[in-house]
């Protein structure tokens, strides 16, 4: 009987937890013995460390991502009307969060190396607008690559904008030797279990340097309620629970290592795929990348995707439709300027392999096939 092949699998929660398995298994011992399931110790030592981990005031827990945005931008006083800037070349979740705060989603155009917000683009929307001025924005530090904060912070002070960094992607990520979410207002994280730091479920937080902020999160994610449980403002219920926290907590540990496992396979990667004609992730010496998605660039990525699949290797696309095209939101949001980075990206993106657990051989494999690839091609 011949062996059934071994699929490369694009990411691979499962093996996340199998990697620490006995101390996961033994926090949802503990969460189910001690008979507290909801904002109980777990969360609030979880959110005591995941700070001390980003070295920033105050880490509070909510259910999601999505959450976790719409807390961000109503404690900085968002209304229904305001206008939030964003790209549209993320996770529809970026922009569903500011419609649930009842916001108008503005979409600018993105880097063509980085994917992430532009500046430049920024700067000539703002300068060149004759609408009232936005109210917010979110960078969002995609594939665990840092937008350009500097130059995003320099033009959100002159123009009086909230800044929200979307840190879904970008667990441990630095840029100029300082963590990723320590460098807007507010910054908010997702826990979804394909993210560098991820749950077995949902789960989400948001994290600021601002005390006032920060009163007004814990306030908005359980309806508003002071100790006596009187709702002093308008909340909705997105809280963190303690299996999720439990759990976070003992992954957490092992955060950094991950990501070295990440970086070295995006070194692997970066050194194999040299001559293949592919446009790389690109690189910085002030960056510190983490590598939620390691994703090349090709006109011809169906081709190579399909190849890949038939040598029993998966790939992923992050992500083929910009969020301005889909439509839900045909004629409900903003197009500030052209989005054509955007709109030519999407049919050249293509995310390989990556996750911590994904041993060197398996890299070196996906490294061989589309090297042979690109030989067959030319």
């Amino acid at each position: 009987m011949s062996a059934i092949p071994s699929v490369i699998a694009q990411c691979d929660p499962k093996a996340g937890y199998l990697a620490c398995k006995d101390r996961i298994d033994a926090a949802i011992a503990r969460v189910l013995e001690s008979g507290w399931y909801i904002l109980g110790r777990e969360v609030s030592s979880f959110e005591q460390e995941f700070r001390d981990y980003l070295g920033i005031g105050h880490a509070i827990g909510a259910a999601n991502g999505t959450d976790a945005l719409e807390l961000a931008l109503r404690a900085c006083g968002v209304e229904p009307g305001d206008r939030v800037i964003t790209v549209s070349h993320t996770a529809v979740a970026t922009v569903a969060a500011i419609e649930r705060a009842g916001a108008v989603p503005v979409l600018i155009d993105i880097d063509w190396q980085t994917f992430c917000l532009c500046p430049d683009v920024l700067q000539n929307i703002l300068e060149r607008s004759d609408r009232p001025s936005p109210k917010a924005i979110i960078p969002v530090h995609l594939y665990g690559y840092p937008a350009d904060m500097p130059d995003i912070l320099d033009l959100a002070v002159r123009y009086g904008l909230y800044v929200i960094e979307d840190c879904a992607q970008a667990h441990g990520a630095g840029l100029q030797g300082r963590k990723l979410g320590t460098w807007g207002d507010l910054a908010t994280f997702s826990f979804y279990p394909t993210k560098n730091l991820g749950a077995i479920g949902d789960g989400g937080a948001v994290v600021t340097n601002k005390p006032e902020l920060a009163e007004k999160v814990h306030l908005l994610r359980e309806y508003g309620w002071d100790q006596q449980r009187i709702s002093r403002i308008p909340g909705i219920n997105s809280r963190l629970d303690e299996m999720q926290a439990a759990i976070l907590r003992e992954k957490l540990k092992g955060l950094d290592e991950d990501n070295e496992k990440r970086r070295q396979i995006a070194r692997l990667y970066d050194e194999g795929l040299q001559e293949s004609g592919l446009m790389l992730p690109p690189q910085a010496n002030d960056v510190d990348a983490v590598y939620h998605q390691y994703v090349i660039r090709t006109k011809n990525r169906d081709d190579l995707k399909s190849w890949l699949r038939d040598r029993d290797i998966l790939t992923a696309i992050h992500y083929p439709v910009p969020v301005h095209l889909y439509p839900a939101y045909q004629g409900r949001i903003e197009i500030a300027g052209s989005l054509r980075h955007t709109e030519t990206v999407v049919n050249e993106i293509l995310s390989l392999p990556m996750y911590a657990q994904l041993s060197l051989t398996e890299a070196e494999q996906v490294v061989e096939a589309i090297n042979q690839w690109r030989k067959q091609k030319d």
